[in-house]
């Protein structure tokens, strides 16, 4: 299960942290309305293909990417949403869609939005559909190692 994969990896670094467990829900609003935590502190984690090799966005529930600002921030030359049949192998234990933002887990690159870096806490899905985690995001960063851009749009702007 990859929850014990991520507290092992957590507890092997001395990293306190939270396990929240809630009611199914599949969409990040959702969850964010379910356990009270604003949008903007919970994370969510996007796949996307960036000039042919996947890659994690990471940003607020309450935000959408901005596919063409990811690009120039990222001096991709494309970047797109990847097909879940082209990601879903490359989560085992993650039920799909609930991927939590460790790409170092899974050999990708992880861009996280300049905004989710103004938080103390960050939290996101921990593999399933009824489990989050909690913890500092600069603990967060030094394990993960992002990549900090700006590249989120409000949802009412997004449209």
């Amino acid at each position: 299960m990859l929850i014990n994969t991520l507290t092992e990896l957590l507890d092997s670094q001395n990293i306190k942290y939270m396990i929240i467990t809630h009611s199914v829900a599949y969409t990040a609003q959702g969850i964010a309305a379910l356990t009270h935590i604003p949008g903007q502190e919970l994370a969510k984690t996007v796949i996307v293909d960036l000039d042919g090799s996947l890659a994690m966005a990471v940003l607020p529930a309450s935000s959408q990417v901005d596919l063409v600002a990811l690009r120039e921030t990222a001096g991709a030359k494309t970047v797109t949403l990847a097909r879940e049949r082209d990601f879903m192998h490359r989560f085992p234990g993650c039920e799909t869609g609930a991927m939590p933002p460790f790409g170092n887990l899974y050999g990708m690159k992880v861009f996280v939005d300049e905004s989710l870096t103004q938080d103390k806490e960050i939290a996101f899905n921990a593999g399933s559909h009824r489990e989050l985690m909690r913890l500092a995001y600069e603990d967060f960063a030094r394990v993960v190692k992002p990549t900090i851009l700006q590249f989120a749009l409000p949802r009412a702007r997004a449209a």
